[in-house]
């Protein structure tokens, strides 16, 4: 056999060998979205220590710190669909979405609007607009809010005392975004989109036992999930900001099972 002819077979089987190689190593890639005032290296940590398991993509949010709500609800679900899309066209055989606290709401909302994931993983879900409106933290805003919009003037700007984990901050925002993130009945109200899903897919659905929303238990949203045999409700014990720590373990048993 000629040289060129060797050489052109090795090519042949190091490209084979590493296509095989290239395909295992993108069997799971996770979109993972930070919560609220925050930014994706809140989870890089996390997403370091489940990377043998799942790809964790790390995106920034219009309600990161820098962001500060520049974008409307719609447009966020948006930009997790476009990532979603980009992952499958490099390869990977299942994606998945999720996120701590608001980054978790996000993927609920992901699911019941465009339901193009094959998973779900919710770190210290939050961002409860309908309890806080009930409580009248925010509700004359949001009312301001609904009326602009009806009246066509949603790119008017309205100033909130948004609240996180008992902090505060003045947020100001178009008319059109505060509605879309804080409308009680809207795309953040989280047993709504759970019931809503577009398909079953496993979801890991992770809470602290210092967690404000763990007193709530399955019956706020996980339980109006559909049934899938993959999916968990799981309890650590951690605060909202520590249970993506605290669910290293779990996630990547639980990953092990979507194989």
């Amino acid at each position: 056999m000629r040289k060129s002819a060797q050489a052109f077979l090795a090519l042949i089987v190091l490209a084979l060998l590493g296509g095989s190689v290239w395909a295992q190593s993108k069997d799971c890639a996770l979109v993972l979205m930070h919560g609220k005032w925050g930014s994706p290296q809140n989870l890089a940590v996390f997403a370091s220590r489940i990377d043998a398991a799942c790809t964790a993509k790390l995106i920034e949010m219009p309600w990161s710190g820098r962001r500060a709500y520049d974008q409307p609800y719609p447009v966020a679900l948006q930009e997790m669909d476009e990532q979603v899309s980009a992952l499958r066209a490099q390869g990977f055989k299942r994606v998945l979405v999720g996120g701590q606290s608001f980054g978790a709401n996000a993927a609920l909302a992901y699911m019941a609007e465009r339901g193009n994931a094959d998973g779900v993983l919710l770190l210290a879900p939050g961002h409860v607009p309908r309890t806080k409106y009930n409580m009248r933290i925010g509700r004359t805003e949001v009312d301001k809010a609904r009326e602009l919009v009806a009246a066509g003037k949603g790119d008017e700007a309205i100033t909130m005392d948004d609240m996180n984990q008992g902090k505060r901050r003045d947020m100001r925002m178009r008319a059109d975004v505060l509605l879309s993130y804080f409308d009680p009945d809207g795309l953040g109200h989280m047993p709504g989109t759970a019931s809503r899903f577009k398909k079953p897919v496993p979801v890991l659905w992770v809470v602290g036992t210092a967690d404000p929303l763990y007193p709530q238990g399955e019956g706020f949203a996980y339980a109006r999930l559909p049934q899938h045999p993959q999916s968990r409700y799981l309890v650590v014990d951690a605060g909202h900001a520590n249970t993506p720590a605290a669910a290293v373990g779990a996630t990547l048993e639980w990953l092990a099972t979507l194989q």
